[in-house]
C-alpha cells in the first residue's frame, strides 16, 4: 500500500474523514481548536460543513489528508499556532516567540488503522508546514506510556508516534485528555533546512 499525503483542499475528502455521520450534527469537522469556542458553538449543522469548505479553498488549506489511491483514509490538522485557539490556551504553554505551527489532530479512518498511516500523516503535516515557512512544528499528544487510549480521544496523537517522527518533549502542560496528561512536543525545522 502506497500512502500519499496531500494538502486538504478537497472538502468532500475532508468530510469523508472528519465530518460527522449526520449533516445536522454540531460536532467535529476538527474545528474545536481552530476557531474561538463561541463561533464553534454557533456553527450548527450544515453551517459547520460550509465553514470547513471555505477553509479547504483557502491558502493554506486546513491540514493534510492521507490517500490510499483515490480514497481519503486519514487527516492531520496543522496550522500556524497564531491562527488557532492554542494561541490563547492557558493549559498549553508558549515555549518561545517563534511563529510555530500546531499539529493537533491526527485521525485514521476505521478499517485503515495499524498500517502506518499515522506516521505518514505526521510526516506529511511537517512537510506541509515546512513548505509554508514554519520554523518549528508543535504537537500536544497524550503521554500515555503503555496505557490504552480510547480511540475517540486519541486524535491528539500519542507521544511515541511523535518521538518516532523526531519530535522532542519541550514542556509539560496542564491539559489532560481521556485521563492522560498532554505534553508539548516540538520538531525544529530550522536545522534541517540548512
Amino acid at each position: 500500500m502506497a500512502i500519499e499525503v496531500r494538502p486538504a483542499s478537497v472538502f468532500e475528502d475532508v468530510r469523508a474523514v472528519v465530518g460527522p455521520k449526520s449533516p445536522t450534527a454540531n460536532v467535529c469537522f476538527c474545528l474545536s481548536y481552530r476557531i474561538p469556542s463561541k463561533l464553534n458553538n454557533e456553527l450548527r449543522g450544515p453551517a459547520r460543513g460550509e465553514y470547513v469548505a471555505e477553509l479547504c479553498r483557502a491558502d493554506p488549506p486546513p491540514g493534510v489528508l492521507a490517500y490510499d489511491g483515490d480514497e481519503p483514509v486519514g487527516w492531520a490538522a496543522v496550522a500556524p499556532r497564531s491562527a488557532t485557539t492554542f494561541a490563547r490556551n492557558r493549559k498549553i504553554p508558549h515555549v518561545d516567540d517563534l511563529p510555530v505551527w500546531s499539529l493537533w489532530c491526527v485521525r485514521v479512518r476505521p478499517g485503515h488503522r495499524k498500517q502506518g498511516i499515522t506516521h505518514a500523516l505526521i510526516a506529511g503535516a511537517v512537510d506541509f508546514a515546512r513548505d509554508r515557512g514554519a520554523p518549528v512544528v508543535e504537537a500536544y499528544p497524550l503521554d500515555n506510556g503503555d496505557a490504552r487510549v480510547d480511540l475517540t480521544m486519541a486524535y491528539a496523537g500519542l507521544r511515541k508516534n511523535f518521538e518516532r517522527a523526531g519530535f522532542v518533549h519541550a514542556a509539560d502542560t496542564t491539559s489532560v485528555l481521556a485521563g492522560h496528561p498532554r505534553i508539548l512536543m516540538r520538531l525544529d525545522l530550522r536545522q534541517s533546512s540548512q
